[in-house]
């Protein structure tokens, strides 16, 4: 039986909120080990000259915890 640890991230793209969620699993990914799921809990959007300039995926990352 394995331990899991969760963490909160958030992703971000210029284009979606599928590119942006992708995004924070390819970062946590670089200094995260053992990903084994990821959930989106929240998507919105910065809004600059009311066009959206940027997406933001907020995600929790479970990781199993090596012993």
């Amino acid at each position: 039986m394995g331990i899991y640890k969760i963490i909160n991230i958030v992703g971000t793209s210029e284009e979606s909120f599928c590119d942006a969620a992708k995004n924070g699993v390819i970062e946590a990914a670089k200094t995260v080990k053992n990903i084994r799921r990821a959930e989106v809990t929240k998507f919105d959007m910065k809004i600059v000259d009311d066009k959206v300039a940027l997406y933001r995926a907020e995600l929790n990352i479970a990781f199993e915890i090596e012993r």
